[in-house]
């Protein structure tokens, strides 16, 4: 057996003691009337069932296929009996050839596919109000292809100019794979085509900035109250004289990160807290992930969750029919269908390159 798939079934034993280990403590009095220690056992349990059940599956078919082998290298069996077990050591081999890459994909992606809602933000960056434009139509892209993969979208904070762009759009996006897929799109996105404010023809290069958070759970971050300021504002802006009048805008400011997090509505201060809160959580959880990981060597990190916005990841070239990736040097060349949301073949190779990159960190 090669070595990377002799350290996978490594791996893979240790989270089999892992799920034992867990399998005791919700066993245990004091944790079965403990929310507080019983929820992240067996949330933690859960993401491990799959892996361990596939795993003990693995195990199973190894050992009857070793069992097979010794029979067939048994002189004293009959000859016929031989046979036999010569083709189904072939056939247990090939079922567990299958299984294990199957576990594979599993164990490299199971974190990603655990995340089932993340926080997406589009800022225009440089280029004026074609940039807001670019803001406006990756938005457009991106709801388009949430809608295909029937996921939940829900507008929480949005900033537009007098030409129908964005300044900033924030939204958090829901259902299952949503961080396996998406994760990948935090960074610089870059453009270059004949904007709609351009009246000559001329070609302009302009970017916008996305950023893509996993919104975690209450449990899985925590955030003390006393930890936090809060300040409540009138909203301002449009909406009526009510908006001006009436406090509803949150302002929460996480000391120990320095993270600021600002929400209006247009009535509700019991909506821009809760809006505010989430979108703090998910910040406050990227903080810290982004800080274990650059603990970690090089080579461990990944291409998803790094989402640095200053990193030029694509670029939308429209006089030459061509979106290029280049993390991955992948280009392709259907424009429109991609902004219509056809996101399908560039983010399928950015999950084959990710796969085998954390495969070989394994």
């Amino acid at each position: 057996m090669d070595p990377i798939n002799q350290a996978i079934l490594g791996k893979l034993e240790e989270l089999d003691k892992r799920y034992i280990e867990i399998e005791n403590q919700i066993a245990q009095p004091d944790v079965v009337s403990n929310a507080q220690k019983l929820i992240p056992l067996t949330k933690e349990q859960g993401k491990l069932r799959p892996l361990v059940d596939k795993y003990r599956q693995l195990r199973d078919l190894l050992r009857q296929a070793e069992d097979s082998q010794a029979m067939s290298e048994d002189r004293s069996t009959d000859p016929e009996l031989r046979d036999l077990a010569r083709e189904e050591v072939k056939q247990l081999t090939e079922k567990a050839d299958h299984l294990l890459e199957e576990i594979k994909d599993r164990l490299v992606m199971a974190d990603d596919d655990a995340i089932d809602s993340v926080i997406f933000e589009i800022r225009a960056g440089t280029g004026g109000e074609e940039a807001a434009l670019f803001a406006r139509d990756l938005h457009n892209m991106y709801t388009r292809y949430a809608d295909k993969m029937g996921w939940k979208v829900e507008t929480m904070d949005f900033s537009t100019t007098d030409k129908g762009g964005f300044r900033e759009i924030i939204m958090t996006i829901s259902g299952p794979g949503v961080w396996a897929h998406l994760g990948y799109e935090g960074g610089g996105h870059r453009v270059q085509r004949v904007p709609e404010t351009e009246s000559q023809g001329r070609v302009h290069t302009s970017a916008a900035t996305v950023a893509v958070l996993p919104e975690p759970e209450e449990v899985d971050v925590d955030i003390k109250p006393d930890d936090v300021i809060e300040n409540v504002s009138c909203a301002g802006g449009p909406g009526g004289q009510n908006v001006n009048k009436v406090a509803t805008a949150i302002r929460l400011e996480h000391i120990p990160t320095g993270i600021v997090v600002s929400m209006r509505d247009e009535r509700s201060q019991h909506k821009n807290r809760a809006k505010a809160w989430r979108i703090l959580r998910g910040r406050v959880f990227e903080f810290y992930q982004k800080k274990a990981q650059a603990d970690r060597s090089q080579q461990r990190k990944t291409m998803i969750g790094s989402g640095d916005r200053s990193e030029r990841i694509r670029t939308y070239n429209f006089p030459q029919n061509r979106i290029t990736d280049h993390r991955i040097g992948l280009s392709v060349f259907n424009i429109d269908e991609v902004m219509d949301g056809s996101l399908d073949e560039l983010i399928e190779g950015l999950i084959a390159a990710d796969r085998i990159a954390k495969l070989e960190n394994k």
